[in-house]
């Protein structure tokens, strides 16, 4: 049955409106070329998405500039705006942004864990407002929070959970409570990493795939055809209950402690540095990122042979200073490092420094060392990883395993071709194992293209009315 006018109408404007979204401002010829419909048509479209005030005229194209072909259309941007949060346990992120995506504004602030619930909201609540007037956004059209724990289903509510401050449920209703006129929406933030991932990130090529989350804790989102599969009662991915061997314990209900959590959390990842023989400094805390990326520099660097400093867990710059970026880590003995100079930290991707020490030509090579710390490390958090991805492969077949969060950019392809490495052992299904490309930006990055897509999905409708006057703070 044929589409009646109205209805081809709508379809002919979304189409072009997302065109504009995908491919920025094009002129009509542009459109008609990419929509493939009649000139009559495109010209009818662009009057009407003009007077709904979804589309202006931006500038001219062509050597001419002048007539109605010159003309360049873009979404009116200003149309509205959209607040991104990434809630964390010890604080929350935010970005507002207009509606193309574009940012305009951005702020993060700590929240300790002796903060009470009613002032650490008000301290959430507080940002938004900011970031909103520094970014000129009188009025927000749509909210979307990224946070951890179970999201409820059937109301989309964030469930209550153990271990997870009170004050992350309590922000969405106080947010909608300030914000009477915005959408306010959240979703668990894992799955928005995955979106992330898939629209800008490591699984851009990828229908199929699944995030595994290694930051403070862990997590992990399964996209299916281009689905995001939440499950039955919304914990799809929880994979920190998931029971694995080398623990002391099983999970419980309320608790992952002895599931993948203690293998592969951050105070995890801690723990098994210093077990492999990278100490901390007394009194300094010891960051999962620091240690997996100062091990990741020192790596590299003992390719080439490269010159470091002594370093611990609690001071992963010392791993990657000097004339160069091998550090103690390295095992002691032959080949080891001299100790160097102090210079800025190694950039993530930089080129090693060359230095490999000569050997005789015709010379038997010489046995190689004993096993640094820094590789041991390495080898081992990558033993504990793909217990998790060995486990998601089986059942799900998913043929590609993103590893996300702020451990997973820090291990890199370091990290992940170990991973690769022991999957291919482990299973008989092809599967690839890729670093993030957005690491922990991820949540706030898919908060904002999931905003993004519900104001639009909105405002593209056609008979919307016009927005409100301004509220004002």
């Amino acid at each position: 049955m044929p589409a009646s006018p109205s209805t081809a109408r709508a379809i002919n404007d979304r189409l072009a409106l997302r065109l504009l979204q995908q491919e920025g401002p094009l002129t009509a010829g542009q459109l008609k070329q990419l929509t493939g419909l009649s000139r009559p048509t495109v010209a009818d479209l662009v009057e009407r998405l003009t007077a709904a005030g979804l589309i202006a005229v931006v500038g001219e194209a062509g050597e001419q500039r002048r007539g109605p072909n010159a003309k360049v259309y873009g979404i009116v941007a200003d149309r509205a705006h959209l607040a991104a949060l990434d809630v964390r346990t010890e604080g929350v992120a935010v970005a507002v942004a207009d509606l193309v995506g574009r940012v305009l504004a951005e702020a993060s602030v700590p929240i300790g864990g002796d903060t009470g619930t009613g002032p650490a909201v008000e301290q959430a609540v507080t940002l938004v407002e900011r970031v909103a007037k520094e970014a000129g956004a009188d009025r927000l059209h749509t909210v979307g929070i990224g946070a951890p724990g179970l999201i409820d289903p059937s109301s989309g509510e964030l469930r209550d959970s153990t271990g997870l401050p009170e004050w992350h449920r309590r922000l969405v209703a106080t947010l909608q409570e300030r914000l009477p006129e915005a959408r306010v929406s959240v979703e668990n933030e894992t799955n928005l990493a995955a979106l992330a991932e898939q629209r800008d990130g490591a699984a851009r090529d990828r229908d199929t795939f699944v995030l595994l989350w290694l930051g403070h804790g862990t997590g992990a989102a399964v996209v299916l055809d281009g689905a995001l599969r939440r499950g039955a009662s919304g914990g799809t991915g929880e994979i920190g209950f998931l029971p694995v061997p080398g623990t002391t314990a099983l999970p419980s209900a309320t608790d992952c402690e002895g599931g993948f959590h203690s293998l592969a959390s951050s105070a995890a990842v801690v723990s098994l540095a210093a077990e492999s023989g990278i100490p901390a400094t007394p009194g300094k805390r010891t960051s999962a990122v620091g240690v997996v990326r100062a091990a990741v520099a020192v790596v590299r660097a003992a390719a080439v042979g490269g010159p470091g400093k002594e370093p611990t867990a609690s001071d992963p710059e010392g791993a990657v200073r000097a004339s160069g970026t091998g550090s103690s880590l390295l095992a002691p003995g032959k080949g080891a490092p001299t100790p160097g100079t102090s210079a800025p930290l190694l950039p993530a991707g930089a080129a090693p420094v060359p230095g490999a020490e000569a050997r005789t030509p015709g010379a038997e090579a010489p046995p190689p060392p004993a096993p640094a710390p820094a590789a041991r490390f390495l080898d081992a958090l990558a033993d504990r990883v793909a217990v998790g991805v060995a486990s998601v492969v089986a059942i799900l077949d998913p043929g590609c395993v993103v590893l996300g969060g702020e451990v997973g950019q820090a291990g890199g392809e370091e990290l992940a071709s170990r991973v690769r490495d022991r999957i291919a052992r482990m299973t008989p299904l092809p599967t690839e194992v890729r670093a993030t490309t957005l690491g922990g930006g991820a949540v706030l990055r898919g908060a904002l293209l999931t905003a993004r897509d519900r104001a639009q999905e909105e405002l593209f409708t056609p008979g919307e009315s016009p927005p409100q006057p301004s509220l004002g703070w």
